[in-house]
């Protein structure tokens, strides 16, 4: 049976995710520019960003005062009702920064500190996916109705496709590359679409084996890791770990093991 709170979650989640993937795509600039930069200086924030968690958080205020909220670009509420929403309103600033349509809206809500509820739209595609705790991964696109997302059989991991992306602190991203450079040999290949919440969500839809990437925050993979594991993917960090921002895995059982077990191997997690 359908818990009452999880389906109210999801279609707010579903709607925050919806409205803010709507202004970001219909109002976007012509001269859109970088109104902040976080960690380094090609670390970008945009006024869309911005204006589209105002949107989300207004939303989630209004028809659940009483949770809390974590966004990455500042929003953050303890609340008291035991849920949480953890908002990521631009995933892919870089991309939508230079008009390159793969970035996403990841909105995700937490019940007592664990994902009930996970949306993830991508207008630029048009596509949106959801999963709720314990239901199955969905999706809606440019097909009649809804879609169950199932992962991929696991191949051979010689013939495994994995995406990973690159954080901004320099340093931090030329370690990236050297990973990087270990692992081609030994898949079929890398990709880097430049947002997490879409990589996840690729897993989850099969159009990817694997994914993983260092450096990311709750809000990059909040959504997309419930999506992959409710599509029969294995999610984790470091062996015997969640996501955390050390590492973030998801792959189809059979890929997942054996390429978390070279990430470790190749000091992927640190410098």
């Amino acid at each position: 049976m359908t818990d009452p709170l999880h389906t109210e979650l999801l279609g707010i989640a579903h709607e925050a995710a919806r409205r803010a993937g709507e202004l970001l795509r219909d109002g976007r600039p012509a001269d859109l520019a970088v109104a902040a930069t976080k960690s380094s200086p090609i670390d970008v924030v945009t006024e869309m960003d911005i204006a589209a968690e105002k949107l989300i958080t207004g939303l989630i205020a209004d028809r659940r005062p009483a949770d809390g909220i974590l966004g990455e670009e500042g929003a953050a509420s303890e609340g008291t009702s035991g849920v949480r929403w953890v908002i990521d309103p631009l995933d892919g600033t870089v991309n939508y920064l230079y008009g390159l349509p793969t970035w996403a809206v990841s909105v995700a809500a937490e019940q007592d500190g664990e994902t009930v509820v996970g949306v993830v739209a991508a207008p630029m595609r048009g596509e949106t996916c959801h999963a709720v705790r314990g239901g199955g991964a969905w999706a809606t696109g440019a097909w009649d109705g809804v879609r169950r997302l199932t992962c991929r059989p696991a191949p051979p991991l010689d013939q495994a496709l994995v995406s990973t992306g690159f954080n901004y602190v320099t340093e931090v991203r030329t370690h990236q590359a050297e990973v990087a450079r270990k692992l081609v040999p030994l898949l079929r290949d890398i990709r880097r679409s430049g947002s997490a919440a879409v990589d996840l969500c690729d897993v989850a839809a099969g159009r990817l084996d694997g994914y993983y990437e260092r450096g990311l925050h709750a809000w990059d993979y909040g959504a997309g890791d419930l999506i992959a594991r409710e599509a029969g993917a294995l999610t984790g960090g470091r062996p015997s770990q969640g996501p955390s921002g050390d590492l973030t895995v998801a792959a189809s059982p059979g890929v997942f093991e054996p390429l978390q077990r070279l990430l470790e191997d190749f000091g992927a997690w640190h410098d």
